[in-house]
């Protein structure tokens, strides 16, 4: 069990280490793992950004993902029950939605490339894997490679990311999983202002600008 999310930030830094002030960024997934990242990201001495996606849920079950948008892309798995007019509706909303947090989180800065960079993606857990559906998105701009790392991964969605990815990192795979939470001591819920402080903090401890997937 992880104290909490700076440990585990210092945890997924130590795994990571060989990719210390290599041509590679890090992008957290808001709001958890932007703790975690900035931990990566400072150790690394890596830029880190916001990897700023959401899922479009199932018209008939919401929690079930059948793709996911971010602000330049999406990746949608075809369902015969589920119509082009919701897929479309759902893109413009959630996009909207994210629009609204760039702005909040990211003003001033400008959109970093990945064309042939390594793309660490880092989030506080992964129960489903869901969140993380943006990876096909990523792909899209061809990095060099793309590496999923959290501290704490339910089998089903290791098994189902690492065939997506060039390598994935999960320090615990219980073998029951509980939820994200049940492994951290403290897993208070991440504020916007926590992520604005996080975020202030990365530009003045990297000599790159922190910027963002767009």
């Amino acid at each position: 069990m992880f104290k909490d999310r700076i440990e585990a930030g210092f945890a997924l830094a130590n795994k990571l280490k060989k990719y210390k002030n290599a041509n590679a960024i890090v992008l957290a997934v808001p709001k958890g793992g932007v703790p975690i990242g900035y931990i990566v990201a400072t150790e690394l001495g890596l830029p880190m950004g916001l990897i700023l996606s959401k899922k479009i849920g199932h018209p008939f079950n919401k929690e079930y993902a059948i793709g996911a948008v971010n602000l330049w892309g999406s990746f949608v798995v075809p369902h015969e029950e589920v119509s082009q007019e919701y897929i479309d509706r759902e893109i413009t909303r959630i996009r909207t939605n994210l629009k609204a947090m760039q702005r909040k989180f990211m003003v001033g800065t400008e959109p970093e490339k990945i064309l042939n960079k390594t793309v660490i993606v880092i989030d506080d857990g992964i129960a489903t894997g869901n969140t993380l559906l943006a990876i096909n998105i990523l792909k899209q701009h061809h990095p060099a490679k793309i590496i999923i790392a959290v501290p704490v991964s339910s089998i089903s969605a290791y098994d189902v990311l690492s065939k997506q990815v060039d390598e994935i990192i999960a320090l615990k795979i219980p073998k029951y999983f509980a939820g994200v939470g049940a492994y951290y001591e403290q897993f208070e819920d991440v504020s916007e202002e926590q992520v604005l402080l996080y975020l202030e903090k990365a530009r003045k401890g990297t000599s790159k600008l922190m910027k963002t997937i767009q």
